[in-house]
This record gives C-alpha cells, structure tokens and sequence, in this order.
C-alpha cells in the first residue's frame, strides 16, 4: 500500500511539473505574438500592438480566471495532476484566440473596445468552445454533439481565433489607405528581426502547447505519445517553411522571410489537431499543404478587401479548418469515434458559432465604444492617440 502512494505520488509530482513546464512555454507565445506583430505594423502603431498584446494576456487570463475555466470544464478537481497546475495550463491557452484577432485588425482597432471583447471571449464564448469539446459538454445528448478530435486546438482555438478575427474586419474595415482605386497599396513590415524572433519563439512555445495536451508523461507510452507529437509538430513546422519559400521563389525569384515565416506557422496550426496520432511522415505532408495554403490565401484576402496585416486569417483559420480536417483524412479510426464527416460537422458547428457569436458581440461594443481609429488618429499613428508614447520616438512616422 504505501509502495502504491509512493507511485501514486511520484506520477502525480511528474504530471503536474510536465504541465507546469509546457504552460511556461505556450506563456512564451505572448512575446511571440507581441514580437511577430510589432514587426509587421508601422513604427507609429508598435506601442499599441505591444499595449493590445499585454492586456490581453491580463483580462483574458482574468476572466477565465473568475467565469471561464469552470464553465468550460464544470469543476476545478483533478485527480492525475494538480488542479491549479491544470487551471494554469488551460489559461494559458484562453488568450491565443483574441492574440490571433489583435493582430488580423492592427492599425486600426482601438484598445478598450477589444479589451471589453477580450473579457467576453475569455468568460463565454472560448469556454463555451471548450465545454463542447474538451470539457463537460453541455451538447452530449443533443443533435449538436461533437464528436471531433482536436488535440490541442486547431479549431477550438485556432479557428475560434480567426471565426471572431473575420467577423472583427467586417465591422471595422480596412486600415486607411490599404486598398486605392481597386488596387492594393503594400504596407512593408517595420521591423523584420522582430518579425523573425516573434515567429520563433512560437515556434518553441508549439511544443508546450500540443506536446502537454497529450496530458501525462509518466509511463513510457505517455513519454513516447509527448515525444512523438513534439516531433510530428515541428516536422510539419519545418515543411511549411520550405514550401512557403519554394512556392515564393518560383513565382517572384524573392525569399520572402514574412512569408517563409507565415508559413512555418501555418504548417504548426495544421498539425495541432492530431500530431498524437500520425506516423513520422505524414506531418511533411499536413506542413506541406498548410504551408501552401498560407502563401495562396494570403493575396486571396486581399483581392476581396479583406485587410489582415499579419496574415492571421491564413495561418490560423485557414489551416486550423485543414488541420481539423486531416485528422479524418490521415488519421481516420471509425471505432474510436474519429472520423471525416465528424471533423466536418466540428469545424461547421464551432466555426457558425465562433463567427456569429464574435460578430454579435463585437457589432454591440461597436455601437458604444467604436472599434475602429478614426483616418485622422490612424494617419498619425495611435501610439499618440491611445498610449501616449510612440515605442521609436527618434523615427519620423510614415504614413
């Protein structure tokens, strides 16, 4: 008996120390966002999107913190690991939506609006996601049960994030001056080593965000699941970059670093739906394909109007929908319930949800506080206007 609690114990240490781990590396993606933006947007909109980025970290955490967690879940109790290590774990998680958002309507999006958005996401509309999915699942007994596999999120998060984003730029628009006489006017990055390093250190905090939704890692199963979906996710991370710079190279001879970038990411959401659940080669294709999406859909956007200065759209509800869909192309196992038509009916349930509720939510803030700077405050830059400060004082400001 006491050999059993020893063991008992020991597995409960290690669990809660591996999910402890993988939070402080998907926390890391924080910077990385913050970075990858501030690279990508104007010198005189580089305080607000670092602003944007750390309140939402704070409120979202919040509000997950005091409505969220126990709504999508229905308790705090954990028995395999530490329920404020599990909280934690999960919180981490909550902010990624409205981060993919923030930077999909940069330059334009005013902070206490997206603010007020932030609390209703990280207290409702993300947990009533995860509730159906990952949670107690208050749909279970209804024609609107899931039967979806999502390890880590490529539509429970990554499609949340870019369902609300879409909606966001539909309300608020194009940043001024974006598109001119029916033609696209190009806004070069600011600063590309931020763009560099931001990109990077998501790339690292990919591997706490799928490797620790496997869960446990205290037999060898468990250690070998961790490892393999750690390395399935970064091989699929790899090929996305390689065929983001082939596919650019061919059709311009240029090696664009934003695009090479854009689409290693794209190939990281694609495989965080089952990088658990496929063999060592498939994810080269998974990266492949969301690679190529990226580089495709992101002047497809910009041909209908649709102003996403990070790509966000591309990379995450893009390819969160094809991640989600491969599970029941690469992976299908009808006797465990994974299936094509059931990745299918995920993505449409959650994606109609995600885009309606978002836009509901967001056209009533609009009504009160407006999302969107006004030309003026947008010509200027709102580091002025919303901050106070300018994050590179000693530049002139382009317009």
């Amino acid at each position: 008996m006491d050999q059993y609690l020893l063991i008992s114990d020991f597995t409960y240490i290690v669990d809660t120390l591996f999910i402890l781990f993988s939070m402080v590396l998907i926390i890391l993606m924080v910077p990385g966002f913050a970075m990858l933006e501030a690279g990508l947007v104007r010198t005189k909109n580089v305080a607000t999107v670092l602003t944007v980025n750390t309140m939402i970290y704070a409120v979202a955490s919040m509000a997950f913190l005091l409505i969220g967690y126990k709504y999508a879940f229905g308790s705090w109790e954990n028995t395999s690991l530490s329920m404020y290590a599990a909280f934690m774990f999960q919180m981490a998680f909550v902010g990624k939506t409205v981060n993919i958002m923030s930077g999909g309507v940069s330059e334009r999006v005013r902070i206490i609006p997206l603010s007020i958005f932030t609390v209703v996401m990280g207290a409702f509309i993300y947990p009533t996601v995860v509730n159906v999915t990952w949670g107690v699942n208050f749909l279970q007994d209804t024609a609107l049960a899931l039967s979806m596999y999502d390890l880590a999120g490529s539509t429970v998060i990554h499609s949340t994030g870019g369902w609300a984003l879409l909606a966001a730029i539909l309300v608020i628009g194009p940043r001024k001056g974006r598109y001119i006489n029916g033609k696209v006017r190009v806004i070069p990055a600011s600063n590309i080593p931020l763009v560099v390093l931001g990109a990077l250190l998501l790339w690292i905090g990919w591997f706490g965000f799928n490797g620790g939704s496997v869960g446990s890692i205290t037999t060898k199963e468990g250690a070998d699941a961790v490892a393999l979906t750690i390395m399935n996710t970064n091989t699929s991370g790899l090929a996305g970059a390689i065929i983001a710079g082939l596919i650019m190279y061919v059709r311009y001879r240029k090696f664009d670093i934003t695009m090479i970038l854009n689409g290693a990411l794209g190939g990281l959401v694609a495989i965080t739906a089952g990088p658990d659940l496929y063999t060592i080669y498939q994810p080269i294709i998974i990266g492949l394909i969301g690679g190529a999406l990226v580089v495709f859909a992101v002047p497809l956007f910009d041909k209908i109007r649709i102003d996403d200065p990070v790509g966000a759209l591309s990379v995450h509800l893009i390819n969160g929908i094809w991640g989600t869909l491969a599970v029941g192309i690469f992976a299908a196992d009808p006797e465990n319930g994974i299936t094509f038509m059931g990745q299918l009916k995920g993505v449409l349930v959650i994606g109609t949800f995600a885009f309606l509720s978002s836009g509901l939510v967001i056209y009533l803030i609009n009504l009160v506080f407006k999302f969107r700077a006004s030309d003026e405050e947008q010509m200027q830059g709102l580091d002025i206007e919303e901050c106070g400060l300018e994050a590179y004082p000693e530049y002139k400001r382009s317009i």
